[in-house]
Formats: C-alpha cells, structure tokens, sequence
C-alpha cells in the first residue's frame, strides 16, 4: 500500500485513509476544485493550494466545467515545482460519448500540466438515463478505458449530487457490464441521514465491493451552517465519523481552508451519544431536504443547464 506523500513534518498531523482497493493513502480533507477557482489573482489559487499541501491536504478534486477551465489552469500551475508527486489528483469530465469523453480529458490534462490523472469520474451523474449512455457501445466508458490503457488515467470514478438511485443505477449498470469503479462521490452531511440518504443506501454497496467512498457537500452549500443547528467543527466531524475515505471541502479562503484543516486534525470518533445527539436536533430540519436543495431543486444540475456538455 502507497504511504502518504509527505512534503514536511506538518503533515503527519492530517489523518490519512485507505482510498478503497486502489492502494492509496489519501487525507481526510480533499481541497475542492471549484473554489480554487474564484480568487480574483491566480496567484492567490497558486498559494492557498500549496498551503493546502503542504500543511497535509494530498486530495485534489478538480472538473472540466470548473470556473471555464480556470480551476484545472491554476491547480496545473500550482502542481508544478515538485508538487505534482505529492498529490493524488482527480478531475472529472462531463462527456459521455466516446468523442466528447476523449476531448475533455485531453483538455483537462493539458491544463493540470500532467501525463496522467490519479483518478477520472463522470461528472454530475443526476439522470438515469446517464448510465445507459455512459456504458453503451460508443460511451464515455470507452474513451476513459482507452486513456486508462494508455496511461493517461489511473483510476476511474463518477460523482452525482440528486439521488441514491441514481448511483445505484450507474453501479448495477457497470456490474452488468462487468465493471466495478474505483471510487463513488456523493453528497453526506448531517441532514443526508435524514432525506434519501445517499449515506444509507449507497455506501453499504460500496463498502461491498471495496470502492473508495467520497464524500462532498458536508455544509449543503452552506444551507445547513445558516440554520444555526450545527457548527462548522459538528458538520466535519459527523462526516469524517461515517466510513467515508476523503470528504471533499471547498476552501476559497485562508481562513477556510484552517476550519477544514483544524477538524480534521480535532478529530475523534464520535461516541453513539454524540451522534444521536446530533441526529436528534437535525431531524426535523432535515427531513424535507430543503437544507439539500442539490437534491430537491435543479440550481446545482450545470449539465442540464448545458446539455451540449454531454455530448448531446
């Protein structure tokens, strides 16, 4: 098994996790892509990732759609001088034809600056209809494994932030097809548990198959942090308590980025009163979804909003 990449002693102060059966070692905090994108100096991007690994952080979460491209620019840049070999690096494509696929993930390796991507996922798998067209004759799976085949991509994963069932979709589809994905990435916060859970229905089947279990969305958008029930620290921990392998955290700020540090170095597991106590004062809030409007509304479906990203 991979041992953690260290660059300094900080590091050994981040908790790091088995990333499924890939053989890797990941951090506990993974540095979302999206929000290293809006600083309004790149330089500030450059510095607040490199902090972030240096001070432990060795996930990085990326997409093609990200800012325009700008988010895969600035992490292509600030990988450079060594930083690359300290990371294991993930970005996502939107495609899914083979052409499509394949377009997006030359761009997306020429803008990281790499020959090869740690691990690719589907991006935004919200439809159902999205497994069918991945894993048919001319799909994206078709590109993505020749890239694979020819070193371009290590490991392959998809993400999705509407439904459970969609995500068991995309897995019984990829059983059929003889295909087990590397790692999943879902929504799981505190309020999931409550309002079709992606937490009780999906993990269990990729605790199965040993599949790297990622995990985003821990504030709802900041939605659950401004009903005033849970704090920061709360909605980290009850996460990183769950069998998740990274949780995914957007960090635009410094200040942000020490929140995502200082509780995953806080961190102990939550003893069976602590997390009843939780469940308990978030229950009532939780059990519409309204917290989770990525499952309930259609403000965080980008692809639907530009279905030529698909390839459609």
């Amino acid at each position: 098994m991979a041992l953690p990449r260290r660059g300094n002693e900080i590091r050994v102060q981040m908790p790091y996790r088995p990333l499924g059966r890939t053989g890797e070692m990941v951090s506990l905090v993974g540095l979302g892509g999206y929000h290293i994108g809006i600083q309004k100096e790149e330089q500030e991007s450059i510095r607040l990732i490199r902090t972030a690994v240096d001070s432990g952080i060795n996930f990085m979460d990326n997409s093609w759609d990200y800012n325009d491209g700008i988010s895969e620019i600035r992490m292509g840049k600030a990988l450079q001088d060594g930083y690359r070999q300290k990371v294991f690096l993930m970005t996502k494509i939107d495609g899914q034809d083979k052409k499509t696929a394949a377009g997006q993930l030359e761009e997306c390796l020429r803008r990281l600056q790499t020959d090869t991507i740690d691990l690719l996922q589907f991006h935004e798998i919200i439809r159902l209809e999205d497994a069918d067209r991945i894993f048919a004759r001319g799909g994206a799976l078709e590109a993505v494994l020749d890239a694979r085949k020819a070193g371009k991509v290590r490991f392959i994963g998809f993400t999705g932030h509407k439904s459970p069932a969609v995500h068991l979709k995309m897995l019984q589809t990829a059983l059929e097809h003889g295909f087990i994905f590397d790692a999943v990435q879902m929504p799981l916060n505190i309020m999931d548990a409550h309002f079709d859970s992606f937490g009780k229905k999906v993990i269990p089947i990729l605790q199965k198959h040993d599949i790297g279990i990622l995990g985003m969305k821990a504030f709802g958008e900041k939605h659950i942090l401004k009903s005033g029930l849970v704090t920061v620290e709360e909605c980290l921990h009850y996460v990183m308590n769950l069998p998740v392998h990274v949780i995914i955290v957007g960090c635009d700020t410094f200040p942000y980025l020490e929140q995502a540090l200082a509780a995953a170095r806080s961190f102990r597991p939550l003893t069976d009163e602590q997390r009843e106590t939780l469940l308990a004062k978030t229950a009532e809030a939780g059990k519409n979804g309204k917290l989770e409007p990525f499952k309930t509304t259609s403000e965080f479906d980008a692809t639907s909003r530009n279905p030529h990203w698909l390839g459609l």
